[in-house]
């Protein structure tokens, strides 16, 4: 008799054992969760907003509590190409990268359904409103102004959803290739220009020496003939067989009367 209690104890024992492992495996995976340093959880008991916590080791009340994880690092997200008319009724197509991160991991959760898809499609309509108010030499020429403004716009837009947007970047613009020689044209154009009027400055520059020396040589006669004697150095020193004498005017002039 005794024989049996005991193995009765034992069975029932046993038995309350493999519960508590049962229990063990099956709870323990969902009251304890790890968050690392990056990440934070936010609690919801019963259905009502207990907060965030961690990083480290959060226990949970299992079937009571839920937790969404939150990733606290910066995201990058590629904004689609949009096509936009600028300010001066010129077609382009634009695309730009978004860097931001959140900052409040409760209002991540309960503000917006989805944080992501929600920035990004922000991200979308303010870029296309932004550039079809800029012309197309300020879209290419200022660069980083635009980029503060759209940054500005939308961080101020997705503030209350507890996202930071830290930067926006416009990538690439595309014109159409009629644009492209119209601008390759003006260029040209503008580069000849630049070079008949540093021409004509160069011209009226030396126009203006000139008549400086002529009214210096007017003065002193001799100057004329150091000038001959110094051009006649100048043709010597080319190997010349012919040399060049300048003979004064008055020489003749006893001929010229007679």
């Amino acid at each position: 008799m005794n024989e049996l209690i005991t193995l009765a104890l034992r069975g029932g024992l046993m038995s309350v054992i493999v519960i508590i492992v049962i229990a063990v495996v099956f709870v323990l995976p969902q009251a304890v969760r790890i968050l690392r340093e990056y990440e934070r959880g936010v609690i919801f008991r019963l259905g009502k907003l207990q907060g965030a916590k961690g990083p480290g080791i959060i226990f949970l009340i299992p079937v009571v509590d839920k937790m969404v994880r939150m990733d606290l690092r910066v995201v990058t997200i590629d904004v689609p190409k949009q096509e936009i008319m600028t300010k001066d009724n010129v077609p382009a197509t634009v695309d730009a990268v978004m860097y931001f991160r959140v900052v409040d991991p409760n209002a991540a959760v309960v503000k917006v359904e989805n944080y992501w898809k929600a920035t990004s499609l922000i991200g979308q309509t303010t870029l296309r409103s932004v550039l079809g108010q800029s012309a197309l030499d300020e879209l290419l020429s200022q660069r980083d102004v635009i980029n503060l403004k759209l940054q500005e716009i939308i961080d101020k837009q997705t503030e209350p959803w507890g996202i930071k947007v830290t930067s926006v970047e416009v990538k690439e613009v595309s014109l159409p290739d009629s644009m492209k020689r119209a601008m390759a044209k003006q260029a040209e154009a503008e580069r000849e220009r630049r070079a008949k009027v540093v021409n004509a400055e160069g011209e009226f520059q030396a126009a203006e020496k000139m008549v400086q020396a002529a009214a210096l040589i007017a003065k002193e006669p001799i100057a004329l003939q150091l000038r001959y004697l110094q051009t006649m150095r100048e043709m010597a020193s080319e190997h010349n067989t012919t040399t060049f004498l300048p003979l004064p005017i008055d020489l003749f002039s006893a001929f010229l009367k007679k």
